[in-house]
């Protein structure tokens, strides 16, 4: 063998031996992928969910109807609802609480848990009571609620891409009016105190009957010093771990709107991973609000899930490493004149969920 040939030879066989010695790439391992696309479309109609099931929409958060001055549902109701779902393949896994909304205090007409009024509080938790119970007998494994008296705070929408409409809000430019809503000032205490007598009442009777009992964070987080004279708790990360404290029980959990927790957030892109990983990584999310937001706290828009500051496709993977087995919902999509009830941006934040976890499992 001449000089150059053996140089190359020895070269070559260097190169193989320390490919050889080099270790495998360490993949990550997940579970079984258990989360789907779902939604809480209403109202809970034939109409509706044949749309979702044109969709691929397979689960959804449903409306039975208004209960009136009843105050709760029937078992009857309930199960004409979840026969209703599954006539058109849709699985019926949670509801929706007739009372305990999103809406601002001054405008809701049961709000006597929030405000801390007895006895008018302890009769809408007995009837919480009764549909938990109820829920149980039809088997619908979950509820979701909110513990609101802001509401959901915006200022003037900004524009969006082809035309639509951003939910915007922005700190600097909003105003407080009225100064004070009919709760008055309810400063943290007064806050926990209502929040800790709902939940050492109902998460019990939760237990009792298997019944996830899925909470929404406040939209969005306000200075500590609050906003129309009202801390907000459940608006700050804090908040939310002090809340998964208050009862430790399987079922006491969050519908968790990752665009809600984002905008408490300094820089959501890196910090919702560690929110994520806190709350799911001990099985306390119920529900997930899959959206977006461009922005950080007190100053944010709500955008279509692909502009958003959030990696959705890294969130998604967040989600899959805590083992999150439950529902992602497009929420508070954009608006647009020609698409009036938003159909046409929930059918694109469908199938952008569904393809995040096609690629994702594909990857696997």
């Amino acid at each position: 063998m001449n000089r150059r040939a053996f140089v190359a030879g020895t070269a070559l066989g260097a190169a193989g031996t320390a490919c050889a010695e080099q270790p495998e790439p360490v993949r990550k391992t997940y579970p079984p992928m258990r989360m789907h696309v779902g939604t809480q479309r209403s109202p809970t109609n034939r109409e509706i969910l044949q749309f979702l099931k044109r969709h691929g929409v397979n689960n959804c958060c449903g409306y039975p109807p208004d209960p009136g001055e009843r105050g709760y549902w029937l078992r009857e109701e309930l199960e004409a609802t979840r026969e209703l779902c599954e006539s058109e393949g849709v699985s019926l896994d949670m509801v929706a609480l007739p009372f305990l909304a999103s809406s601002h205090i001054d405008r809701e007409k049961r709000g006597a848990i929030m405000l801390g009024q007895s006895p008018e509080r302890d009769q809408d938790i007995d009837d919480i009571h009764k549909m938990i119970q109820a829920c149980a007998e039809v088997g619908i494994p979950a509820v979701k609620y909110n513990m609101s008296i802001l509401g959901v705070l915006r200022t003037e929408p900004t524009p969006g891409r082809g035309g639509s409409s951003y939910s915007t809000w922005r700190l600097d430019e909003a105003v407080p009016d009225p100064p004070l809503t009919r709760a008055g000032r309810v400063d943290e205490d007064a806050a926990w105190e209502r929040i800790t007598y709902f939940l050492d009442r109902v998460i019990p009777v939760a237990n009792e009957y298997k019944i996830r009992a899925a909470c929404h964070p406040h939209d969005p987080g306000v200075p500590p010093e609050g906003y129309q004279g009202v801390v907000r708790v459940l608006g700050t990360p804090e908040g939310l771990y002090k809340f998964m404290r208050i009862q430790e029980s399987p079922y006491h959990g969050f519908n968790l709107c990752l665009g809600t927790t984002s905008e408490m957030l300094q820089d959501p892109a890196t910090e919702i991973h560690d929110v994520i990983r806190k709350i799911g990584g001990e099985q306390k999310i119920f529900n997930i609000h899959f959206r977006n937001i461009v922005g950080k706290r007190d100053s944010f828009q709500e955008v279509y899930p692909d502009e958003g500051d959030l990696d959705m496709v890294e969130v998604a993977r967040t989600l899959w490493e805590v083992d999150y087995p439950y529902m992602l919902m497009p929420d508070h999509m954009p608006r647009h004149p020609d698409d009036p009830n938003r159909r046409q941006a929930f059918a694109y934040g469908f199938g952008y969920i569904k393809g995040i976890l096609q690629t994702l499992r594909s990857a696997a």
